[in-house]
């Protein structure tokens, strides 16, 4: 399938705002678990989990509205996702977080492979995505470590 230099940048965006719509996704379940947390585990949730998830997130949102900006296209406001009813228990709050991060990198990383970035030409954008994918990059192991010690 041929592209046009618009339609490429406006599949880019589009696939950026899934990804950070994922990784808010990510963020808004970290955000529960940490309420379920005594002050021990939910500094190490903090530390490990949620600062690189909400770095990721604003690393994101910045790449898609500088990316817009540079080729003068539309950006796009980003929504905090509704809040996640605790049901699941803090553990499972984590691992569906971990599950979104996966997601959001997948994503990215069919945006790499896909080789769009370099045709476009924006050296900004493809470091952006590097720094994305290696905050949302490791979070399982992370994210195992503090589950294992959770109700100790």
């Amino acid at each position: 399938m041929t592209y046009t230099t618009a339609e490429a940048r406006q599949q880019i965006l589009d696939t950026l705002a899934a990804a950070a719509d994922e990784i808010a996704v990510a963020l808004a379940l970290l955000s529960e678990a940490y309420e379920h947390l005594d002050e021990y585990a939910a500094e190490r949730l903090e530390e490990e989990l949620f600062q690189p998830i909400q770095a990721a997130y604003g690393r994101a949102k910045r790449i898609h509205a500088g990316f817009a900006e540079r080729h003068e296209l539309p950006g796009r406001t980003f929504q905090s996702p509704s809040p996640v009813a605790p049901s699941n228990g803090t553990k499972g709050l984590i691992d569906a977080a971990v599950e979104a991060a996966e997601r959001a990198d997948g994503v990215l990383i069919e945006l790499q492979d896909s080789m769009l970035p370099v045709e476009v030409g924006d050296v900004e954008l493809r470091a952006g995505l590097a720094e994305v994918r290696e905050l949302v990059g490791g979070l399982r192991g992370r994210a195992r470590e503090v589950t294992r010690t959770l109700g100790r």
